[in-house]
């Protein structure tokens, strides 16, 4: 009288969830759906690993955790570009008050 496995569908969620997160990571956008997918994914393996193999969907969790990291990977890679960029940029310009050549 076992139940029959059964597909989760937070797994597909993590997944989506996941790689749109991936896709507007480098936008910094993507923390948002990547963070979501993380802690789908936690609550989504914990409900998988008390069903007892009745609930499957791992292979999506696992896609999904993946594509969310990279996401946020993205986008720290994308912040630490931006300030390096804004760093370059202050150095560039000139600190100070111009004064004419002939003044003390």
């Amino acid at each position: 009288m076992d139940p029959d496995p059964e597909p989760s569908s937070k797994a597909r969620a993590v997944f989506a969830l996941g790689l749109v997160g991936f896709l507007t990571g480098a936008f910094v956008g993507g923390v948002i759906p990547a963070t979501v997918a993380l802690l789908l994914a936690r609550q989504t393996a914990r409900q998988a690993y008390e069903a007892k193999g009745y609930l499957t969907g791992s292979a999506w969790i696992r896609r999904g955790r993946r594509l969310a990291w990279a996401g946020i990977v993205l986008a720290l890679t994308s912040l630490v570009i931006a300030s390096i960029a804004g760093l370059l940029h202050l150095a560039g310009s000139p600190g100070g008050p111009d004064f004419s050549p002939g003044t003390d």
